[in-house]
């Protein structure tokens, strides 16, 4: 440890207690990287901070010394995004986890950063509403608005940053602000929120989140529904949304996956690509609407179609779905998963399915795909050997071709997973000239580049 890293230790603990700093070599790996593929490195030292006072302390004492500063929520990202590229500080937000208070009657809740997806949603079942937003996985609502996360129910209700009324920012020199309010709409001044949301913390940390929250719908219908072709599946879907069918999620999942999912499971699913699709409403438009969807489908070539009205029924369905990475984890072990993250317009979809399918087959790599129809976002599930450098090179060039698709044809490089380390690469190409303008925002608010460096913008 160097005089300089004791020094701030030092410091850290004069304004912290103790027992919230801490350099402890277990804890620091577990902070030095995420569920990505990406190289881990360790933080110098992690602290647990109770409130924003405690942020604002940390930050200035970064600024003294000029050591940077990592905002950590899970670790569940996949991009490398809590990675400290330089050691530094990581923050760990998870003793801020306190829901601060719920506003039924405005649907709004106030939350603090490590206030997990489903800890939020067990509270707001008492009010009967509940937090739209599903990645997958049981993330921070800090860490979900640093990534602008997305997910299953996009389709309907909309990414994080729709649902982000203000955030508590603390910046790079320890100063408090407010991004927002908590009105239903404002014509005053920049969108600080849009601007701070998706920022992966290049520039603030996030200490208090204000989230739209909705009803929880009276009734809900699952449904599964093979085709033969990715094709058929992919156009109805189209037709689906061109009809107004308010349908509240829609899964694409390859034969391959549904295969991989079988075995995991031990489901007996017709081995198709299948479309899973959800609907909530009242009863009486519901059942119009799962009307229609089914004279659609069958309009478009679908084999089979089952629909799930029952509790457990949907939560079956919806578990394999969420299942499906660590169906092809289990079934490769010794492998590691990179998760590719693409979005198109709908119309070209299909087309970009079908050329992901045959670049994993003509580079004989091991993966599966399923997307996020409803909104054009689809991952190939890639297991890879991490100790073949031939096969990471695969890996490395099949992300390359599937992102380079979707920028050739209007799409983006991360529909939902975020920038990080992995596709910082992509952003001056997908952004032109914009992206000088990204540039100047993070020298503007962060000077000295102690907000999570290497991120999003690279600033070495």
């Amino acid at each position: 440890m160097t005089l300089s890293t004791k020094n701030i230790i030092a410091e850290l603990k004069s304004v912290l207690k103790d027992e919230q700093v801490t350099i402890n070599q277990t804890v620091r790996e577990l902070h030095g990287r995420d569920e990505s593929y990406h190289s881990p490195r360790l933080p110098d030292t992690v602290v647990f901070p109770e409130s924003t006072e405690d942020v604002s302390k940390i930050m200035e004492i970064s600024k003294k010394y000029q050591v940077p500063v990592i905002p950590f929520g899970l670790g569940t990202s996949l991009e490398g995004h809590v990675i400290p590229s330089k050691g530094g500080i990581t923050i760990d937000f998870s003793l801020m986890n306190k829901i601060i208070e719920v506003r039924e009657n405005d649907f709004l809740v106030k939350v603090q950063p490590g206030v997990t997806r489903t800890q939020l949603n067990k509270e707001l079942k008492k009010y009967g509403l509940f937090f739209s937003v599903d990645p997958g996985a049981d993330a921070t609502l800090g860490g979900m608005a640093a990534t602008n996360a997305s997910g299953t129910t996009t389709v309907k209700y909309g990414v994080m940053r729709d649902q982000v009324r203000d955030l508590e920012v603390v910046l790079a020199d320890g100063m408090v602000i407010n991004t927002g309010n908590m009105a239903a709409k404002s014509a005053s001044g920049l969108h600080l929120n849009g601007l701070f949301v998706g920022s992966e913390g290049t520039l603030g940390c996030f200490t208090e989140l204000t989230l739209r929250v909705y009803g929880i719908p009276e009734h809900v219908t699952a449904a599964r529904a093979t085709f033969p072709t990715i094709n058929d599946a992919v156009e109805a879907v189209v037709t689906i949304l061109q009809a107004g069918i308010p349908i509240a999620r829609v899964e694409l999942v390859d034969e391959q996956s549904i295969k991989q999912l079988n075995i995991h499971s031990e489901t007996n699913y017709k081995e198709k690509p299948t479309l899973f699709l959800e609907f909530h409403g009242n009863e009486a438009g519901l059942k119009q609407d799962v009307d229609f969807t089914n004279d659609i489908v069958k309009d478009h070539l679908c084999e089979d179609i089952e629909f799930e009205t029952d509790n457990a029924g949907r939560n079956r369905l919806w578990e394999a779905r969420h299942n499906l990475a660590y169906a092809f984890i289990h079934g490769y072990p010794g492998k590691k998963m990179m998760v590719t993250d693409v979005c198109l317009p709908i119309s070209e979809l299909a087309g970009a399915v079908h050329h992901a399918r045959e670049t994993v087959e003509s580079l004989g790599l091991i993966g599966g795909i399923v997307g996020h129809v409803g909104d054009g976002n689809f991952h190939v599930l890639l297991m890879m050997d991490m100790n073949d450098s031939e096969e990471i090179a695969k890996a490395d060039e099949l992300n390359e071709r599937i992102v380079m698709y979707a920028l050739e044809r209007g799409g983006t490089c991360t529909g939902e997973h975020g920038v990080g380390i992995g596709k910082q690469k992509y952003q001056e190409q997908e952004h032109g000239t914009a992206f000088l303008v990204m540039e100047k925002i993070k020298k503007a608010l962060d000077p000295n580049n102690l907000l999570n460096p290497n991120k999003i913008v690279k600033t070495d």
